[in-house]
């Protein structure tokens, strides 16, 4: 089992602290939700955890080594990125840009070899989208692109994900196929973080809720215990009611209703 771990963390910009006091750890297994209303910090602590921006305190490990003692190379082996939905703006096709996921095991002066496209065959088997291989990745719809780009960070072969709102601008329909993926992927024992806008992702994945307000990490748990109409109201401003499915198995969890 890995470690993505953040302690003491104060995340921003110089002069412009947006988070402070962040103590959290992701394991290998394990799915993350991260809740907070537009403009919390999401994004920034992602940035953070990604490297782009330099905690200005604390220190973020990866394995129980700083994020910045890892060469960039090695640091994508075991770090995969998923941005929110968004087009490429050359038309590579579909199995062009799950390649470019293996960079990251190729030297500078490399290109993809067999084995490289042989494991970019099989990361588009597991999403179920073989079928669109030598598609124009610009031709596809807004969710059949997302899960072109979370098979290309599955070719990096990671052991965490990081998802910025992965399931932004699609549709209802292709929101259910991401949220189902993401669940079979913490099978294949990944850590995956995962910004959303929507509660019942974090009941849908049965995952553990971080979630940010007022500047902080403010309440951290299971979903179940986290994400209540209280909470809910004091992040959102809105009334929601929390109730459950039903007692079947195949439905046997928590849903939000929202009060209209």
């Amino acid at each position: 089992m890995m470690k993505l771990e953040i302690k003491n963390g104060v995340f921003g910009y110089p002069n412009k602290p947006i988070l402070a006091d962040i103590n959290f750890e992701l394991n290998t297994g394990e799915i993350v939700c991260v809740l907070g209303k537009n403009g919390a910090g999401k994004t920034t602590l992602f940035k953070s955890m990604l490297g782009v921006l330099k905690p200005l305190s604390g220190s973020i490990l990866l394995n129980g080594k700083p994020i910045e003692h890892w060469n960039r190379p090695q640091f994508a082996r075991l770090v995969g990125y998923i941005p929110q939905a968004r087009s490429l703006p050359f038309p590579f096709t579909v199995m062009d840009v799950v390649l470019f996921g293996r960079t990251a095991h190729m030297s500078a002066f490399g290109s993809p070899g067999k084995k490289d496209r042989l494991l970019a065959d099989e990361c588009l088997e597991l999403l179920n989208i073989t079928h669109l291989k030598k598609r124009t990745f610009t031709h596809l719809s807004g969710g059949e692109q997302q899960l072109v780009i979370i098979a290309r960070a599955l070719a990096q072969q990671p052991s965490f994900l990081i998802m910025d709102e992965p399931t932004s601008s699609l549709d209802f329909g292709n929101q259910i196929k991401i949220i189902r993926q993401v669940n079979a992927l913490r099978n294949n024992s990944l850590g995956i973080i995962m910004a959303t806008h929507s509660p019942d992702h974090a009941f849908m994945c049965d995952a553990n809720v971080a979630i940010i307000h007022e500047g902080k990490l403010w309440k951290t748990g299971h979903s179940n215990d986290v994400v209540t109409e209280g909470i809910l109201k004091e992040i959102y401003g809105v009334d929601v009611k929390v109730r459950s499915l039903g007692n079947k198995p195949e439905c046997n969890r928590l849903v939000c209703v929202p009060t209209v």
